[in-house]
């Protein structure tokens, strides 16, 4: 047996090297986060939204009207958030409750 131990920061224990590889894969399940759009439906990354809102984007003197599609988005990891391009903008964040998957 080994006198090697790791400190678990979640648990706030030290556990043998094997506990903690053990534990790993069942802790990056956890960081998922469901992103779901106005109706409801469930958005993953690379899925194409359509706006269900006019929305006036900050700094970039422009509106986005309702029924533009956005191509390629990518979730943030906020169950509210999605990342996102649209020509001209860059770095466009949008909430979820204004779009609808398509």
């Amino acid at each position: 047996m080994s006198d090697e131990y790791i400190y678990d920061e979640a648990t706030g224990e030290w556990i043998s090297p094997a506990d903690a590889a053990a534990a790993q894969p069942a802790a990056a399940n956890d960081d998922a986060v469901e992103v779901r759009d106005a109706a409801g439906n469930l958005l993953a990354d690379g899925d194409s939204v359509t706006l269900v809102k006019d929305l006036k984007v900050k700094g970039a003197n422009q509106t986005l009207k309702r029924g533009t599609v956005i191509k390629s988005i990518r979730l943030t990891g906020d169950s509210q958030e999605i990342d996102c391009r649209f020509e001209g903008i860059k770095g466009l964040v949008l909430r979820a409750e204004f779009v609808r998957k398509r």
